[in-house]
């Protein structure tokens, strides 16, 4: 095999591959970034609404108020401590951005400009404010080109199409990842000091999925084949309006800019399920309300969607009737001019136009909240102590610090990526300075090689795109918005049986090695089965209703017996695994350490457990 060598090798190129390699390279590290896609084809582009920072452009806002809703959206699992290192580093990295060329929009006082979103508000949940600072509705695509220049601008190293399939670890020390070149097929060895991965989520364990084709969970089941636990993996957020049964996203945005939801019956069913923040109640709330109406027999044509309508006449209804400024009304110029991809969106796949018609809408598999466990550095912990795994980094969707907690709150996503993308890329380049190399085995890569062989040579009856159809369609069933255990253990019971087809019965049509979609899609459904798997499994041992975690037989939160996060880790054979759940890392409370310590007033009880919002 080729080997290549670099002091840090990063796994993915969406934000927070491309923030931990350039503050990396800034570090002085030698960086290599590896990536199935093109840099600026990473799913961080598909990001919409915008990046939350309490700029307070517009309204009153502080960073503490951001992380109360932080905590709070995250229902209470949320690392208070980090969720507070979030909200405060935010604000400077959204200005480094903006420094960076990146061209948000503008208020008439030339500052970035700032829009509501679900769950932001100011004095701790007094009121509605605007936090997300918004490029257009394409935020997420603004962010990741002005950081691929700055990479570039940099001399960050770029291997593109390069899909990572395996981790290296010498003695518990990490010492490179094996990569498979697209275009060719052959296997490369990335030798480094330190790897970092970034590789994005696993929403496409699902049928109805806001993430790409390629969101297949890569670097999280490399690492929990490799012996890591995940954590939290029971949590999976399901963002409540994506596009009826093709699940491409409409941003929260739209929500922000005044959109409202609304029945079969013309109701605004919020105001029943959240009567303060209504339509901006966080994702869980709102999609689960979805849900209830359509089981209500209140969804359009009861098909299990409801419209979103964002036409002015019906929005300046709404905002008269709440008393709102008449400069705050909008008019479909101003719909035009905020949120064209989405216009252009339901224009192109559905023949709806958003500013004549209401667009149809149902929740959406959308963002793991858990993953690969790592400290506010992105560095990778084995165990509830907080051991580090010396040479391993994570951030982004594929990553858990924890400051999503049980459930995401809007514009977090791209807030973790360049706040713990940055931090992570600051402390590799501190680590690769004073590590030694560690010495390849002389086999490495033979076992993912001779995995890949099989899957090659597979004589069986099983397509990959049938097996895949089959795990999407008994997850969206059992292990979607509403859980019960029955429906999870029917989840891991088709899990089992699925995975048995996959490694007894396994058959692709294409044999060759030049840009083999056959053989990648298959190899990328064995890691989808493994996440599926552990995500139902936790799912089923936890107890109670938590955020995104919605449990018909125990609705009820449970902070005493079950506010804590879960680890699981993967035992025996790749093909026969057996997995080890505990529940015994504890949620970090110490949001305000160094107050206390300072002696300074602080009102912790704002940050305590509150009743469970609906």
């Amino acid at each position: 095999m080729q080997i290549h060598k670099h002091d840090a090798i990063i796994i993915g190129a969406g934000g927070a591959g491309l923030m931990a390699a350039l503050y990396a390279s800034k570090g002085g590290a030698d960086v290599a970034v590896v990536s199935k896609l093109y840099p600026t084809r990473s799913h961080t582009g598909t990001a919409q609404g915008g990046i939350g920072a309490a700029l307070g452009n517009l309204d009153e806002d502080k960073p503490i108020y951001h992380t109360y809703d932080t905590v709070k959206g995250g229902d209470y699992l949320a690392d208070q401590h980090a969720a507070k290192i979030l909200a405060e580093n935010a604000v400077e990295a959204v200005i480094e951005l903006e420094h960076m060329g990146l061209p948000f929009d503008r208020t008439s006082e030339k500052r970035i400009s700032q829009r509501r979103f679900g769950g932001h508000t100011r004095n701790f949940g007094e009121e509605l404010v605007r936090r997300a600072c918004h490029a257009a509705d394409r935020t997420g695509h603004m962010i990741l080109q002005t950081l691929y220049q700055q990479c570039i601008k940099n001399e960050v190293n770029f291997f593109d199409e390069f899909q990572v399939v395996d981790l290296i670890v010498v003695d518990g020390v990490v010492a490179g990842v094996v990569a498979i070149e697209l275009g060719t097929g052959e296997f490369h060895i990335f030798h480094g000091k330190a790897c970092f991965f970034a590789s994005g989520g696993w929403g496409r364990c699902w049928s109805v999925t806001s993430n790409a084709h390629s969101l297949t969970g890569d670097g999280a089941a490399i690492a929990l084949r490799r012996g890591l636990p995940l954590q939290d993996m029971e949590f999976f957020q399901f963002h409540p309006t994506g596009i009826y049964r093709m699940g491409i996203l409409i941003t929260e945005g739209v929500r922000g800019e005044g959109g409202v939801l609304i029945n079969s019956v013309g109701e605004r069913f919020m105001e029943r399920y959240a009567p303060s923040a209504k339509d901006l109640a966080s994702r869980d709330v709102v999609s689960r309300a979805i849900y209830l109406e359509t089981r209500a027999g209140r969804s359009i044509k009861n098909r299990g969607y409801v419209h979103l309508d964002v036409r002015p006449q019906t929005v300046n209804r709404y905002f008269a009737e709440e008393g709102r400024d008449r400069k705050d009304f909008i008019d479909e110029s101003m719909v035009e001019r905020k949120l064209p991809d989405i216009l252009d969106f339901c224009r192109t796949y559905l023949g709806v136009d958003p500013v004549k018609e209401p667009m149809p809408v149902q929740p959406t598999a959308h963002y793991a909240m858990g993953g690969i466990p790592t400290n506010i550095d992105a560095e990778v912990l084995i165990d509830a102590e907080g051991t580090v795994m010396l040479g391993a980094y994570a951030a982004g969707e594929t990553a858990c610090v924890s400051v999503h907690g049980a459930n995401r709150l809007g514009t977090n996503s791209l807030v973790d990526l360049v706040v713990f993308g940055r931090r992570g890329g600051m402390k590799m380049a501190e680590y690769v300075k004073g590590a030694a190399w560690a010495p390849l085995p002389k086999d490495a890569g033979a076992e993912i090689e001779a995995e890949f062989e099989r899957i090659r040579q597979g004589a069986g009856k099983s397509r990959p795109g049938e097996l895949r159809h089959l795990m999407q369609a008994t997850m969206m069933d059992n292990v979607g918005v509403f859980r019960t255990e029955e429906t999870l253990r029917q989840g891991i019971n088709d899990l089992a049986e699925l995975r048995e087809r996959f490694y007894k019965d396994l058959h692709i049509d294409d044999k060759s090695r030049v840009f083999n979609t056959d053989l990648m899609e298959a190899w990328e459904l064995g890691c989808l089965l493994d996440l599926a798997d552990v995500t139902a499994r936790t799912a089923l041992e936890r107890k109670e209703s938590r955020g995104a975690h919605s449990r018909e037989d125990f609705k009820k939160r449970d902070d005493e017996n079950w506010l804590a996060h879960s680890l699981i880790y993967q035992e025996g054979a790749l093909s026969d695994p057996s997995y080890v759940a505990h529940f015994d890392k504890k949620v970090d409370l110490s949001l305000w350490e160094a107050e206390i310590a300072a002696g300074l007033p602080v009102d912790q009880q704002k940050f305590k457990p509150k009743e469970r919002v609906y």
